[in-house]
């Protein structure tokens, strides 16, 4: 898996960044989502790398990165830390602008990058997200029992990561569609790297950390954006047609409240659009990406 990248462990500051760069040409960020690593770009990072220069990275909390302590209110597992971090990786690499590509929980870094630091990123593509704010003020009951480990992970420490600690094996699993045995889709490699993470209860903590911040402060910066600013690069939304998303919202009008270019459509999947259908997912940001 990513022949011809190189392994790097980047000092972002506060955190270190497990990262691979790899490819040649216009500088492309890749981000994953949970519980993932940046391994889950493997079946499209190679095909995105004959046109850019990748660089794939763990967020904080994730993977191998960093997992700094909890902060009053969850501002350390914020989206707008992560970005800063994502940012700091880039510019070790010698890049200050740069398309980004971010999938679930690095959707969520992506757009909060491109709202704050609107000079930084070129061109943004998210995978199977709406935003943060629009999820909680839509919940229903189809969201809440869809969504239902964004209620769960939320809840005050220590309560998820103990339950979560008496068997993370099971839970890890539920992850997955069908929540039991992995589908053909996966790699092995991959989820192995995935799993490694996950079987660190310091991951586990971060990973309710990242969603206690979805639920807090993550909500009230997506709250003070609303109506007064907007995504200023073009955005491509890309959803899975027989996901949670796909099934309850029309994306693109959710989206349009929050950028003025923009572009999406379904492909025929689940959540975990890179895995389950590379070449479709990747026909789709090679047309949004190239000139």
């Amino acid at each position: 898996m990513f022949e011809g990248f190189e392994l790097h462990r980047v000092d972002a500051g506060e955190v270190t960044i497990r990262a691979r760069i790899g490819g040649d040409g216009p500088p492309l960020l890749l981000l994953h989502g949970n519980p993932q690593t940046h391994m889950m770009w493997h079946k499209i990072a190679p095909a995105l790398a004959e046109h850019f220069t990748i660089v794939a990275a763990d967020l904080r909390g994730y993977g191998e990165s960093s997992k700094p302590p909890s902060a009053h209110g969850h501002e350390s597992y914020s989206k707008r830390m992560m970005a800063r971090d994502q940012m700091a990786v880039m510019r070790h690499f010698g890049f200050t602008r740069f398309a980004l590509v971010g999938h679930d929980r690095g959707g969520r870094c992506g757009y909060r990058m491109a709202l704050d630091h609107p000079e930084c990123v070129e061109r943004l593509a998210v995978l199977d997200i709406l935003p943060t704010y629009e999820h909680y003020r839509r919940t229903d009951m189809g969201f809440a029992m869809g969504y239902w480990h964004w209620f769960f992970l939320a809840q005050p420490h220590p309560l998820p990561e103990k339950l979560i600690g008496g068997d993370p094996e099971s839970f890890f699993k539920r992850s997955w569609p069908g929540g039991g045995a992995l589908p053909a889709f996966l790699a092995a490699e991959a989820v192995e790297d995935y799993w490694r993470a996950f079987s660190n209860p310091a991951t586990v903590h971060a990973i309710c950390e990242d969603y206690r911040a979805g639920a807090t402060c993550d909500y009230r910066n997506d709250e003070a954006d609303f109506g007064k600013r907007t995504i200023a690069c073009p955005l491509l939304v890309l959803w899975g047609s027989t996901g949670v998303v796909g099934r309850l919202y029309d994306p693109l009008e959710v989206w349009r409240g929050w950028a003025d270019d923009l572009c999406g459509e379904a492909i025929e999947a689940g959540h975990f659009l890179a895995e389950e259908r590379p070449k479709e997912t990747l026909d789709a940001l090679l047309r949004f990406l190239l000139p």
